[in-house]
Order: structure tokens, then sequence, then C-alpha cells
């Protein structure tokens, strides 16, 4: 089980994540609607894993994963992003994304990649 922050402005994705995560066993211990919201909440609530949008208001998600890997090099952060921005994903692994989902969200494929996520850091 893992502790997972979920960082996207929309409801319907983060209701669909969290969804997903839970049936997964893992704990969701934060929702945050923006870049900047999230870097406060991993501060705070030190999850395992953020699941990380790229497109969002206030500051978007590769500005936030920059930030929060800074303030944690070992910070696993896996983006999500809509088909069709290749490039915004090459940039995101640049700054150290351990992997990324892409929208519209397929449940095996999310819980393959958070688990393998997860397990990667229990392994090390």
């Amino acid at each position: 089980m893992a502790k997972i922050l979920i960082v996207d402005d929309s409801r319907t994705s983060r209701r669909i994540l969290k969804n997903i995560f839970e049936a997964e066993g893992h704990e969701i211990v934060g929702e945050a609607t923006d870049g900047e919201v999230a870097i406060e909440m991993y501060k705070e609530k030190k999850p395992d894993v953020v699941s990380m949008d790229i497109t969002m208001p206030v500051m978007n998600g590769i500005d936030s994963l920059k930030h929060i890997m800074e303030y944690d090099p070992k910070a696993r952060v896996v983006m999500v992003t809509s088909a069709g921005q290749k490039s915004k994903m090459t940039e995101a692994v640049k700054y150290g994304a351990k992997d990324f989902i892409t929208k519209p969200f397929e449940n095996d494929t999310i819980a393959h990649v958070f688990n393998k996520v997860v397990k990667e850091d229990k392994d090390v």
C-alpha cells in the first residue's frame, strides 16, 4: 500500500484516479487542483507517489514537478497527460518523473504503472 497525492484540476479525473488507487489498496492522502497547492501538500503529507496532471491553472504539472524534485530528489511523480503531448512527457522525464499515464484512463494501465513505481522504491 502506498500513500498517494492526486494533482489534477479535473474533479472527474481525480475521482476516477482515487477509485482506481483505492481499489488497489492505496491510501489517498490529498487532492490538489493546481501545481502550487501540490507543492505545499507534498511537503505536508509526504506521499509515497504523486499523480501529477500536466495541464493545470496557476502552475502547470511540469513546473510543480521541478519544485517537488528540488525539495525531495527521491520523490516519485507519475505524470498524467492527454494523448498528443509527447514533448511534454519527454520534458517531464528529464526533470525526474518516474513514469506517465495518458487520458482517457485505462484502469489496468494505471494500476500497473503505479504498482510498478511503488514496488521500485521497495526494491531499492
